[in-house]
């Protein structure tokens, strides 16, 4: 059974070194889709933290996505030099500054304003949990999208431009590489970047769910009083949970802008938060493989569906939207889902099992 698992992983992993390049001969379209595919799990680990193994209903996670990738393009972009005098005379070559400072901050705000959207809602649970965070997701849109005067931060809803690409080590993952007569794409190398980052955020996962601190979190979300009768501190492993999931969502957003060259708040709306909640929900709550597989699913599948909605539009001669059309075999593949498998595509074998014995 053990050679059997290494044997699935070592393919697995193969699979995922060689995907872009497959990906790539049919146009860097379709290697972006799976970029942005790897960002949506990366959030979606992050979520998964606060609503998977806290049992913290969060409805305002992209605005950790939001802080992030603003974060990084203020630091990496000529906004700030072009904005205020200070910053031109003390970079007269234009603010770039370096990953390994940007990174550090766009998580570490990130967390810090977990930790703040936790503080107040310590005895909140539930529904009006939900409606707290989403408010939160709301009112960090509503300010990215209005602090263009009278100080200009955030260039209000026209975004911040000319952003930075990722170099590393010398290597520029905005420009294209060419090793052995063989070229490899920026969005290729994005790719194994964010790769990279998804392994090491799976692994940071797996180790928290089996750590002391994973228990405890699994304990709040089955029975919160009954864990805070066992003596587990219930407010500090909460805002830990809001903190260490929104260091995760700041990562994504830094990578979201390096990759993008352009932000603005249309792209962290409400309904952003929504999908990645119905990832998390729809592969699998709390359980890593699931998460990852409602992530891939929902990001791609709505990219892919644009190949097959325009077709569908022609046949009833241009009457449908190819748009709404999108959507509608979204939703539907979504209800099919939830009916199908209620407790997701992939769901934890052990979540739910002491209900099961009680019960018999």
């Amino acid at each position: 059974m053990k050679n059997q698992k290494i044997v699935v992983f070592l393919a697995a992993a193969l699979g995922l070194l060689i995907l872009p390049i497959l990906l790539q001969s049919f146009g860097n379209a379709w290697v972006r889709i799976a970029d942005m595919a790897l960002l949506f799990v990366l959030l979606s680990l992050g979520l998964n933290i606060v609503v998977g193994y806290a049992g913290l209903l969060d409805l305002g996670y992209v605005a950790f996505f939001a802080i992030g990738a603003y974060m990084f393009g203020l630091m990496a972009s000529p906004h700030l030099t072009d904005t205020f005098p200070l910053f031109a005379q003390m970079f007269p070559d234009g603010l770039h500054t370096s990953l390994w400072l940007v990174l550090p901050l766009s998580a570490g705000i990130a967390g810090l304003f977990g930790v703040l959207l936790g503080a107040p809602t310590l005895r909140l649970r539930g529904d009006y949990l939900a409606i707290v965070t989403l408010g939160f997701g709301e009112i960090i849109r509503v300010f990215l999208n209005n602090l263009d005067h009278p100080v200009n931060i955030t260039n209000g809803p026209k975004g911040i431009s000319q952003i930075d690409g990722m170099s590393f080590l010398g290597l520029d993952f905005a420009k294209k590489l060419t090793i052995g007569g063989f070229e490899f794409a920026s969005v290729t190398l994005y790719y194994y970047l964010f790769l990279s980052l998804v392994v090491v955020s799976v692994v940071i996962c797996h180790r928290l769910e089996l750590s002391r601190v994973g228990r405890a979190w699994m304990a709040i979300r089955e029975d919160e009083i009954a864990a805070k009768a066992m003596g587990i501190n219930t407010r500090n492993l909460k805002l830990l949970a809001f903190g260490m999931g929104a260091t995760f969502g700041g990562v994504s957003g830094a990578m979201f802008a390096a990759f993008q060259g352009f932000i603005s708040p249309e792209s962290f709306s409400l309904m952003e938060s929504v999908m990645i909640v119905a990832m998390v929900v729809l592969g699998g709550v709390g359980h890593l493989p699931g998460v990852i597989l409602g992530a891939v699913l929902l990001s791609a599948l709505p990219e892919v569906l644009r190949y097959v909605a325009g077709p569908l539009q022609d046949l009833t001669g241009g009457r449908l939207d190819a748009s709404i059309l999108r959507q509608l075999l979204i939703a539907l593949a979504m209800i099919s889902v939830m009916l199908l498998r209620p407790r997701g595509l992939w769901p934890s074998p052990e979540h739910g099992k002491s209900l099961q014995n009680v019960k018999s």
